[in-house]
């Protein structure tokens, strides 16, 4: 089997994990420069989270910023820094580090709205699995798995 046939095979294997909503904006051609810059915040699971991605030489780093859910943490700031990243093309993943006794782990695509302009919010938009782990005192860990979107805020937001 040649490369680009191999290629198209594990695509199409990828692609089959994601549901039908989110395969149809992955599979939009990249305009000219449209992923070169996903470096910015994006939305994460309540009002007021976030993701910072930051792309260096093609290296993937960043963070989730989240309120805190346990009675020790509940409602305040908590940074998890990336542990682990990938990024090949428009598909990307993380996990991050452990911060009182949850970490996250996710897999998608990233891929840019359809009529949106670099200037506004939700332009880039990644979407995928998202998974929460979560271990007590015990050491007994859950996991909970969703769908998820995360959108880009406008470039006005990521700057100081």
């Amino acid at each position: 089997m040649n490369p680009l046939c191999a290629l198209r095979v594990l695509a199409v294997l990828l692609l089959a994990t994601v549901p039908q909503q989110y395969r149809l904006l992955a599979q939009q051609p990249a305009r000219s420069g449209e992923t070169g810059d996903i470096s910015g915040m994006y939305s994460f699971l309540r009002e007021g989270e976030f993701v910072q991605l930051t792309v260096e030489d093609g290296k993937l780093s960043g963070y989730i910023s989240r309120f805190g859910d346990s009675a020790s943490d509940k409602d305040q700031f908590i940074d998890q820094f990336f542990d682990r990243t990938s990024l090949a093309g428009n598909r990307l993943s993380f996990s991050t580090k452990t911060v009182h006794g949850v970490w996250f782990e996710f897999a998608g695509v990233i891929a840019t709205a359809p009529g949106r302009k670099p200037s506004e919010e939700g332009y880039h938009v990644i979407k995928g699995t998202l998974i929460q782990h979560t271990s007590d005192a015990t050491g007994t860990e859950k996991s909970m798995q969703r769908q998820v979107e995360f959108k880009s805020f406008p470039p006005y937001v990521n700057k100081p």
